[in-house]
């Protein structure tokens, strides 16, 4: 049994500069503040857990403006404690102490505490993605922007040796979304490329269902959150009228009661962001319901940087998934730190040959 520890934690914030501007249907993207959480014992300061808060602008829970006053706060009461260090007491003693509305605060506490316990390494959980380099599948994005810059991206990714695309629709032109998706098919069947589509809830209620019914021609996998959150029997009518499934992902953010959205809208798949959904903890019961009730599942990154993107591969690989998962956003940006995350032939894997750079 794990002895009771005081610890100390510090955080260091960081400006993350995007090597394009990445447009999504709720404007462009040039830049992401993230908090680097550091979790040591007094007397062991050498031996530092790395997490990571990132509230994502306009989306996150905890998207505010007093977020780093907020995160020193909770630093203070945490380290007013003792903490048993397992893994399952973590977790909760993390869910006990920092509220639901603070999610990547939980997200980035969590991961802090467990580096620490388990050494310092990178190591958040036991999972064959950190200890034996097992790859995941992942999927190939493509951000929104003119036709010319979306077709580049396209040949890029196929170029890089992806299987399954997934693609951002909603801010341009419809016709020329379609276009582009037809521009893939005229290369790949749908047994060669797997396409996915992300509305980020750009669609409106009345319009929804006869785009659905245009995409479908494109023998697509899935589409993303088609309209906005909180429309609940409008996205209900949707998942049972359409045959192209629907995942829902800013739908889940901020709820409490997983099984009750869940049988409301019965949808195909659901998207699970670690950071906007509360952890660790939280992410697994979303797993846990969605499998209850035979509904898909797949992890994707909240744009975290490499600190953040470990701790969900890790998580991820603990469920040994198939189908392709949202965890190719390491080379975002200029300043990322350099880490072992490697992204090839459409996998990502953990390359131990390669150090981690420190975070300052």
């Amino acid at each position: 049994m794990s002895l009771s520890k005081k610890i100390r934690f510090k955080h260091i914030k960081r400006n993350l500069i995007f090597r394009f501007d990445a447009g999504t249907s709720r404007g462009v993207l040039k830049n992401k503040v993230v908090y680097w959480i550091q979790a040591f014992e007094e007397k062991k300061s050498e031996i530092i857990g790395w997490g990571e808060a990132a509230p994502l602008v306009k989306l996150s829970v905890d998207d505010r403006s007093d977020f780093e006053d907020v995160l020193e706060d909770y630093f203070k009461k945490l380290e007013s404690i003792s903490w048993d260090m397992n893994e399952e007491a973590i977790l909760k003693q993390v869910s006990d102490l920092i509220p639901f509305e603070l999610p990547s605060i939980r997200f980035g506490v969590e991961t802090a505490l467990l580096d620490l316990k388990n050494g310092g390494k990178k190591k958040i959980l036991e999972n064959v993605f950190f200890d034996e380099s097992k790859p995941i599948p992942i999927n190939g994005l493509i951000w929104m922007g003119d036709e010319k810059f979306m077709k580049r991206q396209i040949d890029e990714k196929l170029k890089e040796g992806f299987t399954c695309i997934k693609m951002k629709i909603g801010a341009i032109d419809f016709q020329k979304e379609l276009e582009l998706l037809q521009y893939i098919r005229s290369i790949y069947s749908s047994e060669e490329i797997t396409l996915r589509v992300d509305a980020n809830g750009a669609f409106s209620p009345k319009e929804a269902l006869g785009k659905l019914e245009l995409l479908q021609q494109y023998s697509l996998h899935s589409i993303e959150q088609p309209i906005a959150k909180g429309q609940i029997a409008e996205m209900k009518s949707l998942c049972s009228k359409t045959n192209l499934p629907i995942a829902l992902d800013e739908e889940l953010i901020g709820v409490l009661k997983k099984g009750d959205l869940l049988d409301q809208i019965r949808p195909q798949f659901i998207i699970l962001k670690p950071s906007l959904l509360g952890g660790i903890k939280e992410t697994r019961e979303w797993i846990s319901e969605a499998v209850k009730r035979e509904i898909g599942w797949w992890m994707t990154s909240a744009l975290e940087s490499n600190i953040g993107l470990n701790a969900i591969c890790q998580l991820t690989s603990q469920y040994n998934p198939k189908l392709p998962q949202g965890l190719g956003t390491g080379k975002l940006y200029h300043n990322n730190l350099n880490s072992p995350l490697t992204v090839l032939n459409g996998q990502i894997q953990y390359d131990s040959k390669v150090i981690w750079e420190y975070p300052v």
